[in-house]
């Protein structure tokens, strides 16, 4: 089917992206708050328009809290006999029981099929919201074994009219997914950022990028995530019991370096734990969803002025280069930065050579 009409229950972050996305691509937005202030701000945006009473949506998506999602989706099944339902929980199996439990007066399940933009901001609510949130990024569409083949299929246009590129999993892989790939993560980086609350001021800045890179997600929304990880229970623990014991073993390598002795297998423990970190980044998806690939690195002295980062970009873009990634790391106590610009092996030569002749100095 082509979708035309779209109603959005829920007016934060992910709903209202999804309503300016589909508004500029001319599908006709209604949206629908618990509070009539979200839904009136989103509107204001331009996310879409408030609903009229004879309302008929082709697709209506339920863009709220995981703990409340099952209800929503039961009701608009309800409330629009004709429409798909989908929703954007970042978890799939309690919805998937909550609605199975409810039986026929949860409206037809043939026409519900659950989805999950894998995107998101560290900010939050309508006034967060971004047209080209979801562009370039995995949108997994989770069908249960009652969901209708022309639901599914609508659900996956959706996806697609927002430049998502979508995978189809059930919903039970789905959770074990993101529990890896998300969730923990979430987790780790937490507990790692909560070492920090204590640490003398001096050792604090300390930090650098690395720091910066493990801990980013450490600043998330507390009562989201609360809900998130009390919606997928299981696959979390079973992730966090093998997390935990390899920082047993680690813990127990150390401890045995620690008594002086001469620790056979300690240091293997060691080597295995960082090799296998190795090998596990280097499957995470490359630029554009592409095989990982391996980039040169051209590290550059950045004064802390007006223009130098537009003036760094304009004079790699004039060699002909790509920049693939980059990344800017602020010195500490000093004026400038250090840019890490990656770019294909091939080109880095001639390209820190280039920058060079152009008075950019090089840092090891």
């Amino acid at each position: 089917m082509t979708i035309q009409r779209v109603h959005v229950i829920g007016s934060g972050l992910i709903g209202s992206s999804l309503g300016l996305a589909l508004s500029r691509r001319g599908v006709h937005v209604t949206l629908e708050d618990i509070s009539s202030t979200n839904a009136a701000l989103a509107r204001d945006l331009g996310a879409g328009a408030l609903p009229e009473p004879l309302d008929t949506p082709d697709v209506v998506v339920a863009a709220t809290p995981p703990d409340v999602t099952a209800g929503i989706v039961a009701g608009a099944l309800d409330r629009w006999p004709s429409a798909v339902v989908t929703d954007v929980a970042s978890v799939k199996g309690s919805i998937v029981r909550a609605l199975e439990q409810r039986g026929g007066g949860s409206g037809d399940l043939r026409r519900y099929c659950g989805s999950h933009p894998m995107a998101g901001r560290e900010r939050s609510g309508a006034i967060a919201a971004r047209a080209d949130l979801f562009e370039g990024r995995p949108w997994v569409v989770t069908p249960t074994d009652a969901t209708a083949a022309d639901a599914l299929a609508t659900v996956q246009e959706l996806a697609r009219l927002v430049g998502s590129a979508v995978t189809v999993l059930d919903p039970a892989s789905h959770d074990a997914a993101v529990a890896a790939v998300s969730h923990v993560p979430q987790v780790v980086a937490s507990l790692a950022a909560a070492r920090l609350r204590d640490l003398p001021e001096e050792a604090v800045g300390l930090a650098g990028q690395g720091l910066r890179d493990v801990t980013r997600i450490a600043a998330s929304d507390p009562g989201l995530w609360t809900q998130i990880l009390a919606a997928n229970p299981r696959a979390v623990r079973d992730e966090l019991k093998a997390f935990s014991g390899d920082l047993e073993a680690v813990i127990g390598a150390l401890g045995q370096l620690g008594d002086g002795d001469d620790a056979p297998g300690a240091r293997g423990i060691l080597a295995t734990t960082i090799a296998n970190g190795n090998a596990g980044h280097a499957r995470i998806p490359g630029k554009h969803g592409a095989a990982p690939t391996q980039y040169g690195v051209v590290r550059v002295l950045i004064p802390d002025e007006p223009g130098q980062l537009g003036r760094l970009f304009q004079d790699v873009g004039d060699t002909g280069t790509n920049i693939e990634e980059f990344i800017i790391d602020h010195g500490l106590g000093g004026q400038f930065g250090v840019g890490e610009v990656y770019v294909v092996p091939a080109a880095a030569e001639g390209l820190a050579e280039a920058l060079q002749r152009k008075g950019w100095t090089l840092h090891a």
